[in-house]
């Protein structure tokens, strides 16, 4: 069903969202890629303007809640390189498999993300994108088709199965044509919206694939992941990524400034975890022994893994509980499979599978997830 809302109210560095607990500033990382000298710097403006955290969210993005300044927030975004664009800063959301190029033989589409974001920000018309619309770039192992971005690719070696909606057209196309495709589906859906936001709100998707012919079978979906890569992760190269999930995406500055302090890439996964790349054993041994006791989880078995909440109480006004709090005392009762808590029917942040978790004033009654 399409929204009724004419206003876009998705928030950014520059148009903030107002919650109960203050501003929050959310700032796009196109496929999740951020740099330690970055991290330091949003971290610091969390601890001096904020609320003294940094929010994983499920797009692999950050935002720093409880903004006093958000002229000050703004410039250190844009003082760290992740403002490059003023007018299309919410329009940036590039969801990308987060271990490509280094953990797994499928194909690098990093290259793939850096030329769909300098391809978004130039062009005017896509500044009429709802901040909600999502690309998406798999590498091949299914993880992003899983997330159902609004427009993507499959990659696999010199070809890509476009998708939208996370549905495979049956259109294949050739790699080097698969951001001019994008772009061109994102246009089309810019003139042929009406109110929808997404995609999937579209009574008919197809109108968006004018001018492309399907030469596949469409329909295929891909299974949706909800668990973070975490741990020991050998690179193809020898070296070494360590894994490690953010408890219900709630990073703590001091604990990013230690990440920070590795001085190695990262990556924001949209399953709220960080990815540090391209150590040594060395360091990655310090490391994993230094940022384990603040917190992080490392261990794929741990049960952080099957709970995640939305904002709740205080922070979102819709809220009839502390969400957080109850999900965090569930992760000492495990349940079969993931749960996610939230304060309200509108269900924030529900992953694709699993059980969601409604808050009532007589406790919690279960909601089925988002399609």
């Amino acid at each position: 069903m399409a929204r009724t809302r004419d206003q876009d109210a998705c928030p950014g560095a520059l148009q903030v969202h107002h919650a109960a607990d203050g501003a929050l500033a959310r700032v796009r990382l196109p496929g999740g890629m951020v740099t330690a000298a970055q991290l330091a710097m949003l971290a610091r403006a969390a601890t001096d303007w904020g609320a003294g955290t940094l929010e994983l969210t499920s797009r692999g993005n950050l935002q720093i809640r409880g903004v006093t300044d958000t002229a000050a927030v703004a410039d250190a975004v844009a003082a760290a390189g992740l403002l490059p664009s003023a007018t299309h800063e919410r329009v940036r959301n590039i969801v990308a498999s987060p271990l490509s190029g280094r953990v797994g033989s499928n194909t690098d589409v990093r290259g793939l993300v850096t030329e769909l974001d300098n391809a978004i920000r130039a062009d005017l018309d896509l500044i009429a994108l709802p901040g909600r619309f999502l690309f998406g770039i798999d590498d091949g192992r299914g993880d992003i088709c899983g997330l159902a971005p609004d427009v993507g690719v499959h990659v696999t070696n010199d070809a890509a199965a476009l998708f939208l909606a996370g549905r495979d057209t049956g259109v294949r196309i050739a790699v080097n044509a698969a951001v001019p495709t994008m772009i061109a589906v994102a246009r089309r859906f810019i003139t042929d919206r009406g109110t929808a936001w997404r995609v999937k709100e579209l009574a008919r998707p197809e109108i968006l694939l004018e001018g492309l012919t399907p030469s596949e079978a469409p329909g295929a979906t891909w299974p949706a992941v909800t668990r973070a890569p975490v741990g020991w992760l050998e690179q193809a190269d020898g070296r070494i990524a360590l894994g490690a999930a953010v408890r219900l995406g709630v990073l703590p500055t001091r604990t990013a400034e230690y990440l920070a302090a590795i001085e190695a890439p990262m990556a924001i996964t949209p399953w709220r975890s960080v990815l540090v790349f391209d150590l040594d054993e060395a360091v990655a041994d310090v490391a994993l022994r230094v940022l384990a006791p603040l917190g992080l989880v490392f261990d794929e078995n741990s049960p952080w893994l099957s709970v995640s909440a939305c904002t709740g109480s205080p922070g979102c006004e819709h809220s009839v509980a502390d969400v957080r709090a109850d999900a965090a005392a569930a992760v000492d009762d495990p349940a079969g499979g993931h749960r996610h808590f939230v304060g309200c029917d509108r269900a924030c942040g529900s992953p694709p599978i699993g059980e969601v978790l409604v808050a009532t004033r007589d406790g919690y009654r279960a909601r089925d997830p988002h399609p």
